[in-house]
């Protein structure tokens, strides 16, 4: 279904729906007939509301499709990513407040450490501290390239937000220079058509002064460009659904994306525990909440199988106060899988529960990918669950005569 054929459905209702996203929550065993991370995790809280609620499996974007964050949440705010597409240097920067101007060109950038070989050696330049990254941020801010302005700022860690303002209008289909693999080198920024030559070649440019600037650094001595994008106009997730949203989350581009649907996003600290106060604090305000939670994606890309599900449990942990405030209808899932096995982003479907409202009887009784393969849903795709979250809370109207 069309979005704007959903959007004609919405009807007011003063039901509240919450939307509560564990980053990277669907994995993989550790050895072969072994529990995932979330079946290995302790959650009596999220099983109660499987229980209770009824359970599938999502594909964020396409059925073998390893998503990007970027995609994955559109998806689950029912925004079907191959329709809507949106670079995630704009989610960056929207995520930090950068004041995007129309014909801005946003990247989303990370330090990263090149060998003697000018090989990639390490993607995240170790995870430098904030400390350390924010003054080489600063320092590339100075950098002043012919036919375009320059700002950069710094996100957290290794991450940062570059946003040129061209003179002259330019496209933004330029390819991303982060192979996404070590030991090889960074790729140039190459143009995907003809209008975004002139984008290409100011990152070239840009990316040469990079080196000079960072060749003395031991571990941040480069910088990769992902995400290359300018501002889409699209409707309002408001438009869309027919409810005021809200959002928290503690890193910028998860904020970024919310904003993009022009949804009210609170900077929260890193952790689950401060979800509940932002949730709590807003309530009354917005008819549909987004709650952020980035533990367990670091912890499947890091490899580490115990810390997500150590992560999922600090997540399952909140669920009660969650409760407490009073939604009528909540959705746990997560963006994307993030194996530990696998150490990134994967392919493979998502759990996800819905819980309150009119509901059939589902087989489900924990949360688990197995357990949700057997639930009422089956396997959809990530842009139908808010459409399921919706019809739960009674805000979409009967389709035709």
């Amino acid at each position: 279904m069309r979005l704007e054929q959903t959007a004609a459905l919405a009807q007011a209702s003063d039901t509240k729906v919450l939307l509560y996203v564990l980053d990277g929550l669907g994995g993989l065993p550790r050895e072969p007939g072994g529990p995932t991370e979330l079946e290995a995790a302790s959650t009596p809280n999220l099983d109660e509301l499987a229980l209770a609620g009824t359970c599938g499996l999502h594909h964020p974007v396409a059925a073998g499709v390893t998503p990007g964050s970027g995609p994955g949440h559109l998806a689950l705010f029912g925004f079907d990513p191959l329709t809507y597409e949106a670079g995630r240097g704009v989610l960056e920067a929207l995520g930090i407040e950068f004041p995007l101007e129309p014909g801005d060109i946003a990247v989303r950038a990370n330090f990263c450490t090149l060998d003697a070989d000018g090989n990639i050696a390490d993607r995240r330049a170790g995870r430098i501290p904030t400390e350390e990254a924010a003054p080489l941020a600063e320092m590339l801010d100075e950098i002043w390239i012919e036919g375009a302005s320059c700002f950069v700022r710094h996100i957290k860690e290794h991450r940062f937000v570059l946003v040129l303002r061209p003179e002259a209008a330019s496209g933004a289909a330029v390819d991303d220079t982060d192979p996404g693999r070590t030991g090889e080198p960074p790729l140039r920024p190459w143009p995907r058509d003809e209008d975004s030559e002139p984008t290409a070649w100011l990152l070239d440019t840009w990316l040469e002064q990079v080196r000079d600037r960072l060749s003395g650094e031991a571990r941040a001595n480069m910088a990769l460009l992902r995400g290359v994008s300018s501002r889409p106009r699209w409707p309002s997730f408001e438009d869309a659904f027919g409810m005021r949203a809200a959002a928290a989350a503690a890193y910028p581009m998860y904020r970024g994306a919310a904003t993009l649907l022009g949804m009210d996003a609170a900077i929260v600290e890193d952790g689950a525990a401060p979800l509940v106060p932002a949730y709590r604090d807003r309530f009354d305000a917005y008819d549909f909440f987004f709650l952020h939670f980035k533990s367990p994606d670091k912890a499947g890309e890091d490899g580490d199988f115990d810390r997500k599900v150590a992560a999922i449990e600090e997540a399952d942990a909140i669920v009660p106060e969650l409760l407490e405030i009073g939604p009528d209808v909540v959705v746990v899932t997560g963006d994307h899988a993030t194996p530990s096995t696998l150490e990134s982003h994967s392919w493979h479907p998502v759990p996800f529960l819905i819980h309150g409202g009119a509901a059939q009887g589902d087989p489900a009784t924990s949360f688990g990918e197995g357990a949700c393969l057997q639930g009422a849903h089956g396997i959809i795709r990530g842009c139908d669950v808010m459409r399921l979250a919706t019809a739960r809370a009674g805000r979409l109207a009967k389709f035709g005569a």
